[in-house]
């Protein structure tokens, strides 16, 4: 067991192997994370504590990034967060994940010194609620509970767009011109007019963009192009 900083072990603190909701909890108060996980452990969570945001930072593999698409929907989370920390402060660390990972899980901020400014701009960028300390058992449990709901959607939007992404950018720039043009509802005859090439080889083309792009109607084609345009930070 890992005692730095007075945490226990990320790993060995996931309770349940077999559950798939996380709370990743991050506070300088060593009384604040023991009651916290008690507490969310007792109704069923798993959870990891760290007394640092910069301690949850250099444990990468618990933030969901590109190359861990495949198994992004099989877990959800969120994190739970002091908003002042010695060093690295929610807010700070709230910004350096929204700019360095992939996909941020939802926060919820905690605080004994809360103020409307601070809250509205945590609140602003993405953050759940804002509880003041001492936090309320029941208003803790709901937020935990709408968050990862909200991770579990939000995970399932990602990984629909970064798949989509991923098969357009298997596309030759030929394959996309005719993609295009199908997605507007043009016949293989207008587009190869459009394009200047043969009615068969637009009907070539159209057959191999729906086998790459993995659809089988124009309609689906035209969902998933716009799935792949959408922004996945």
């Amino acid at each position: 067991m890992n005692t730095k900083s007075n945490i226990l072990n990320p790993q060995s603190e996931i309770s349940n192997p077999n559950s798939t909701s996380t709370v990743f909890i991050i506070d300088d108060d060593l009384s604040v994370r023991t009651s916290l996980s008690r507490l969310l452990r007792s109704v069923g969570y798993d959870v990891a504590v760290f007394a640092s945001a910069r301690e949850f930072m250099d444990h990468p593999h618990l933030v969901p990034s590109q190359s861990a698409i495949s198994n992004l929907q099989s877990t959800s989370g969120c994190v739970v967060l002091d908003i002042r920390m010695p060093g690295l402060s929610g807010l700070d660390l709230q910004e350096e994940l929204l700019a360095k990972t992939d996909y941020c899980m939802p926060i919820i901020f905690i605080t004994g010194h809360g103020d409307i400014p601070m809250s509205v701009n945590a609140l602003k960028k993405g953050a759940v609620d804002f509880l003041v300390k001492p936090v309320d058992q029941k208003d803790l449990l709901a937020a935990v509970g709408a968050a990862i709901e909200k991770d579990i959607v939000a995970r399932r939007k990602y990984v629909e767009e970064a798949e989509a992404k991923a098969r357009m950018q298997t596309l030759t720039p030929r394959e996309r011109e005719v993609l295009a043009l199908v997605i507007t509802g043009k016949l293989n005859k207008q587009i190869a007019d459009e394009l200047g090439l043969a009615e068969i080889t637009v009907k070539v083309h159209r057959g191999i963009v729906m086998k790459k792009m993995g659809v089988k109607s124009v309609a689906a084609l035209v969902r998933k192009s716009e799935c792949a345009h959408r922004s996945v930070s």
